[in-house]
């Protein structure tokens, strides 16, 4: 198939889904009631792409972002990971919707505890400074960092907690430690934060194979675009007009981003090309604080214990904030994509269509069940990006064997402008997912007979294209500095 497919021939090949099938959605910024007290656990976007890095369309590149709404200005602490928490990247590659493959990210933070000597000249003493970097950081580790966080990687094979597990270590020193760069603070402690965060981009070495991928964790500008506070409030704005009317009210943030790059041969299996991908991120089932905390005497401020507990989950964008229902957002964070049975109502029997309908006095699709969502999210399409033997469960599934448009070709719009390597065919940074389900919810892929403003443009107004990102690894910009001018 080409590239580039037109959309007549996408609603054609929609119009032969299957007529059952069993579903849920995914999470994104702070969107259920439980996660918005654990941010360093809220998984916010996830991406998964044929890497169109020139030389590079063999892999797959896999982005996972946690931590929302990060002001650049956050210092004195900043944006550190949960030494408590594992963030997951999982592959399911036979379609049965459970992990084959699983990609365990576990952190750990060390405070150097950079003292200065304070006092009259021979009476000093020793005293801790209370900033997390004490002069310019050039390098990782350097001896101005007080704060230093590291992780491990490791590859799990089979089921998440009782599977195979191996390290994946740096091709460089075979090393299983990686060290994630520091917030960038501002341009006086990092003059070039381009060059210092290229540090932290590593060539991995990856189990039972010679081949190799890249790594790299770390702070990332925020790679959403959304009218958030109007799309809130009762959908505040034209959702006909412009598609860059409005501002991208979330531009100023940075985000947490755990990129992955692996061969695809490394994440298909047999002769199944397609793919699907979510992340998770869980937490120790009992957490206790400490009424004493004391760092000299390894007295941690909580301490946890108990097996791991997803609380949250995500593939596909904006779904758990704006088509679960809110009784059953928690719910959703903590389950798996075969589970989804549970879910199947809010797809099937969609409410936002019925709400714009009631804000904007335009007709919602009258077409149910709504195999056309039940297809993007569930199932993948049939033909295009459905694995063989499928068991429904939500995730973003990719079919591995349509190569990856270059980065000036792109359309933002992906599959629903002909792009067949873009959403819902997996999911790139410059796709503008939020115009693309306001339009399927509307019914741009249901018949017009059954969908009246389906052809309509909706939009939030924020545009988003593959111009606002990077042509190469690891794709997400230089986070915004929390002091821009210069020294």
């Amino acid at each position: 198939m080409s590239p580039m497919l037109n959309r007549a021939a996408f609603v054609a090949i929609l119009a032969t889904l299957l007529l059952s099938a069993a579903p849920a959605l995914a999470s994104s910024h702070r969107e259920a009631p439980l996660i918005t007290e654990m941010p360093k656990v809220d998984g916010t976007d996830f991406y998964m792409f044929r890497s169109y890095e020139p030389g590079r369309q063999d892999f797959v590149t896999l982005i996972a972002n946690y931590m929302p709404l990060q002001d650049p200005i956050g210092g004195p602490n900043y944006f550190t990971l949960d030494d408590d928490a594992i963030y997951e990247i999982h592959i399911d590659n036979d379609g049965n919707s459970q992990e084959d493959l699983t990609f365990q990210f576990r952190p750990s933070t060390t405070i150097q505890d950079i003292q200065l000597p304070i006092g009259p000249p021979g009476a000093e003493i020793m005293v801790s400074v209370p900033l997390v970097n004490v002069g310019p950081i050039i390098g990782p580790g350097g001896g101005t960092q007080n704060v230093v966080e590291s992780y491990t990687l490791d590859l799990i094979t089979g089921d998440r907690r009782t599977g195979v597990r191996q390290s994946i270590s740096n091709a460089a020193d075979g090393s299983t430690t990686f060290l994630k760069p520091i917030d960038n603070i501002g341009n006086k402690s990092i003059p070039d934060y381009d060059a210092y965060a290229a540090n932290f981009v590593y060539d991995v070495n990856l189990p039972g194979t010679s081949e190799q991928g890249r790594l790299f964790v770390g702070q990332r500008q925020e790679s959403f675009a959304v009218n958030l506070g109007e799309v809130f409030d009762l959908v505040n704005l034209d959702p006909i007009g412009p598609p860059d009317a409005e501002t991208n009210t979330i531009a100023n943030k940075n985000i947490t981003s755990f990129v992955l790059e692996l061969p695809i041969s490394f994440l298909t299996q047999g002769v199944e090309p397609v793919i699907g991908g979510w992340t998770t991120a869980s937490l120790r089932q009992a957490r206790v604080l400490n009424p004493a905390p004391d760092f000299d005497n390894n007295r941690r401020p909580e301490v946890s214990g108990g097996a791991f507990t997803q609380v949250s989950r995500l593939s596909s964008p904006l779904i758990n904030e704006v088509i679960i229902g809110l009784k059953d957002k928690d719910r959703f964070n903590s389950s798996e994509p075969v589970d989804d049975p549970q879910f199947l109502n809010y797809v099937t029997n969609p409410t936002l269509p019925a709400l714009l309908e009631i804000l904007f006095a335009v007709p919602a699709p009258t077409l149910f069940p709504r195999d056309d969502l039940v297809a993007a999210f569930l199932t993948g399409i049939d033909g295009f990006n459905q694995p063989s033997g499928i068991v429904p469960g939500e995730m973003l599934r990719l079919n591995t064997v349509f190569s990856p448009t270059s980065i000036d070709m792109q359309s933002r719009l992906g599959v629903l402008e002909g792009d067949v390597a873009g959403f819902p065919n997996g999911r790139r940074p410059g796709d503008d997912v939020v115009d693309i389900e306001l339009r399927v919810a509307m019914g741009a892929l249901v018949d017009p007979s059954f969908a009246p403003v389906g052809a309509l443009p909706f939009t939030d107004g924020a545009i988003i294209d593959a111009s606002f990102f990077d042509e190469s690894f690891p794709y997400l910009r230089t986070p915004l500095p929390g002091s821009p001018q210069s020294p």
